[in-house]
C-alpha cells in the first residue's frame, strides 16, 4: 500500500507508519442486529466501512457469492446504484448464530478514491 509515513499518534508514542484515509466522514454509527434480524434486498445507504465488533453477519450479492463476518473482519460496501436483477436489488444481509451482531458503520458523503481501480491501494 502507498501513501505512509512514519508519524507520531501524538504524546510520547513513538512513530509509526500511517496513512490518512482519503474521503469526507458523513457519519459514524452503531448499530445491533438482532438475532434472525435480516435485510431484505437493498442497496448500501452510502459507501461504507461495516466493521463487526460482536456477533456474526452475513452478506450476499446479487451473483450468489455468500461471505459470513464478525470481529476481526472489515467489509466496504458501495453497492449504491445497483440495478435489479432477477428482483433482486443491491445485497441482502442478516445475522448469523444465536447472539445479535454489533457492527459500527463509517459512511461517506462519496466513494472515497472512487476513479482510480484500487482507492485503499
Amino acid at each position: 500500500m502507498r501513501g505512509f509515513g512514519l508519524q507520531s499518534v501524538g504524546g510520547g508514542a513513538d512513530p509509526q507508519w500511517m496513512r490518512p484515509f482519503p474521503g469526507e466522514v458523513a457519519a459514524v454509527l452503531f448499530a445491533v442486529l438482532p438475532v434472525d434480524w435480516v435485510g431484505d434486498w437493498h442497496p448500501s445507504p452510502h459507501p461504507q466501512w461495516v466493521i463487526p465488533l460482536r456477533g456474526r453477519w452475513f452478506l450476499e450479492t446479487q451473483d450468489g457469492s455468500r461471505v459470513e463476518m464478525g470481529p476481526g473482519d472489515i467489509h466496504f460496501g458501495q453497492d449504491t446504484e445497483t440495478d435489479e436483477i432477477d428482483g433482486e436489488h443491491g445485497h441482502l444481509s442478516g445475522t448469523v448464530g444465536d447472539e445479535p451482531c454489533w457492527q459500527m458503520l463509517i459512511q461517506f458523503a462519496s466513494s472515497p478514491g472512487a476513479p482510480t481501480s484500487h482507492p485503499f491501494g
